[in-house]
């Protein structure tokens, strides 16, 4: 009885699936047909585009993650009578904002 051989997977460095991206953006091909002619799968395709767009390089030549908006305003404590009524009005863009209370 023949024993099932597994297909060895490429591990590929970030710049080597920089140049393979840039590689489909020139090709002319669509996804499925350019993972099929590389041998790569569609899930890993995807998957580095979503983290490479997530990734900018500064400069410097240094990779850094792409900076969020997103601001730490601590815990909201048990309302004393001393401490101060909140009133918090995000506006997150596109006529859609948050506002929170604490009265």
């Amino acid at each position: 009885m023949k024993e099932a051989v597994k297909a060895r997977r490429a591990h590929r460095s970030e710049s080597q699936w920089r140049e393979l991206l840039a590689r489909h953006q020139t090709s002319g091909l669509g996804i499925e047909a350019f993972c099929r002619t590389e041998r790569i799968s569609e899930a890993s395709f995807y998957r580095w585009r979503a983290i490479l767009k997530g990734k900018r390089q500064d400069g410097a030549g240094v990779r850094q993650e792409a900076g969020s908006a997103f601001v730490d305003l601590g815990a909201l404590e048990p309302l004393s009578s001393a401490k101060p009524k909140l009133d918090l009005r995000l506006d997150l863009g596109d006529g859609l904002s948050l506002h929170l209370v604490r009265r």
